[in-house]
C-alpha cells in the first residue's frame, strides 16, 4: 500500500474529518473527489453500498492518482472477500459498520488499517484486543459525544471516529472535539443530496473547506 498505518492515523488527526459517500455514477464521483481534495480533504472513505461499487472504486483509484497525498479507503466492508477485492484495487484502508472479528484477522495480516464500528465499551475494547488502531461510533447520534468522553475517560489512548449523523455546525462538532474524538466521518450532512443531483459542487467545495476551517478552531480552542 502506498500509505502506513501511522501516516492515515496522522492525516486523519490532521484534518479531523473524513468524507463518506456512494454514487453509482463514476463522473459524479471524480467530481466528489475533486471538491473534496480542493476543500482540504486528505483521507476519503468511499462505502461499498452499490451494485457497481467496485468499479467504480477502481475508476476513482486510477482517477485520484493525480492527488499524491489523498488517501482513499472504503467502508461499509461486511466479509474478508470483500476487503480482498477492494485492497486489490488499491484501498488504503478497510472500515466496517460493525466489530467483525473476521476483518481484524485479515487487516492484521495484511498489515492493513481497519476501523470496525462500535457501540459498546465491550466492543470498542474488544477492537483494541484484535489489533484496531482506531474505532469508529458508530450510529454516531445515537451514541452522542458523551459516550465518546466516557470511553475516553477509561481509555484515554484511544483514537475514536463518530459517523452518522455528525452535522457541520460548530455546536455539533465542538461537542465531539471537545468528547476527544480524533476526527468525524461526514456522509449525508455534508453531500446535500441537491448539490449531488444537480451536479453543483462549488458549494460542496465551500462547505468541505469551512468545515475543515471550523474543526481546525475547535480543535485549536481545545488544546
Amino acid at each position: 500500500m502506498r500509505f502506513s498505518k501511522s501516516e492515515i492515523t496522522a492525516a486523519m488527526e490532521a484534518t479531523g474529518m473524513i468524507p463518506v459517500f456512494n454514487h453509482s455514477d463514476i463522473e459524479v464521483a471524480k467530481s466528489v473527489v475533486d471538491s473534496s481534495y480542493q476543500g482540504g480533504v486528505r483521507v476519503f472513505e468511499f462505502t461499498n453500498r452499490g451494485a457497481n461499487s467496485l468499479e467504480v472504486f477502481k475508476a476513482l483509484k486510477e482517477y485520484a492518482k493525480q492527488y499524491e497525498d489523498l488517501i482513499l479507503g472504503i467502508g461499509t466492508i461486511f466479509t474478508p472477500a470483500e476487503a480482498e477485492e477492494f485492497l486489490e484495487a488499491g484501498a488504503d484502508f478497510i472500515v466496517s459498520p460493525a466489530l467483525i472479528p473476521n476483518i481484524g484477522a485479515f487487516c492484521n495480516n495484511k498489515g492493513i488499517l481497519w476501523i470496525p464500528g462500535c457501540g459498546t465499551v465491550t466492543e470498542i475494547y474488544n477492537a483494541k484486543e484484535m489489533g484496531a488502531e482506531v474505532v469508529k461510533a458508530f450510529p454516531g447520534n445515537v451514541l452522542g459525544a458523551s459516550f465518546v468522553s466516557a470511553v475516553k475517560a477509561v481509555m484515554p489512548d484511544l483514537k475514536i471516529m463518530p459517523t452518522g449523523g455528525v452535522e457541520p455546525t460548530e455546536d455539533n462538532l465542538s461537542k465531539w472535539f471537545g468528547a476527544g474524538v480524533v476526527c468525524v466521518g461526514m456522509g449525508s450532512q455534508l453531500f446535500k443530496k441537491e448539490w449531488i443531483r444537480n451536479k453543483d459542487f462549488a458549494p460542496l467545495e465551500k462547505q468541505i473547506g469551512q468545515t475543515l476551517e471550523l474543526i481546525q478552531s475547535i480543535k485549536k480552542k481545545n488544546s
